[in-house]
């Protein structure tokens, strides 16, 4: 049975074939374990093997994993949706929110952000496949969402995150990240935002995420295994 460090080697290998494949830099392509439903335990053994950023989507466990894990240098990212009322813990315990889809929660975020953190790194969530069921800023109205996040103070705001609709089809998975791509860009140029983030890609589709420049590939069940959601 493979342990989380063997897991966590074949994920590298993966990322430096797929750095390799694009003429990437592998330095620019990041890996955030998605760790929701493991237990701290697992993250321990991820941090020993050389893991350093963690994503969470349920904010009560991920406050708890924090606790249980404060004696080691972590980075914690929120990817899950924002609700209203969980933006003040959000602000005062994360480093970076990849899921900000709207400006009621941007705004809460930057309010609520201590002075003595630093700015919290924000990405904006776009539903770049139009999926009813999925969060996320629709492409028509991201310009004007980046512009008046990019005003608020205590936020940084770094770029994009998308979760494409689900496809084994690599066509059309470099066809979604392409399309996210193209949105950042268009934000560079036609709102001069120093964007340098691409939150896209997972287990199954880390390859043309990065082929489409993925800075952060979100990976969970490659690294622990599939999620047990009877968990807590």
């Amino acid at each position: 049975m493979s342990t989380i460090a063997d897991n966590i080697a074949l994920v590298g290998a993966r990322i430096r074939a797929a750095a390799q494949a694009s003429q990437r830099d592998v330095n620019s392509i990041h890996l955030l374990a998605v760790s929701k439903t493991k237990p701290a335990a697992a993250l321990r053994e991820a941090h020993a093997a050389g893991v350093r950023d963690f994503g969470e989507n349920y904010l009560q466990e991920a406050l708890g994993k924090q606790l249980e894990l404060a004696d080691l240098p972590l980075c914690w990212h929120f990817i899950g949706p924002i609700q209203s009322n969980k933006t003040r813990p959000i602000a005062e315990h994360f480093d970076w929110v990849h899921s900000v889809d709207r400006l009621k929660i941007a705004q809460r975020l930057s309010e609520q952000r201590p002075e003595h953190l630093p700015p919290l790194n924000i990405c904006i969530q776009v539903n770049v496949s139009g999926e009813a069921s999925k969060s996320g800023c629709t492409p028509a109205d991201l310009p004007a969402l980046a512009s008046a996040i990019s005003a608020l103070p205590r936020l940084q705001l770094r770029g994009l995150m998308a979760i494409p609709e689900p496809t084994e089809e690599r066509a059309a998975q470099d066809a979604a990240f392409a399309a996210v791509q193209a949105l950042n860009n268009h934000l560079q140029q036609r709102l001069n935002l120093p964007l340098d983030t691409l939150s896209m890609g997972m287990s199954h589709d880390l390859e043309a995420a990065i082929a489409q420049g993925a800075t952060w590939v979100r990976i969970g069940t490659a690294l622990f295994g599939a999620r047990d959601y009877g968990q807590p």
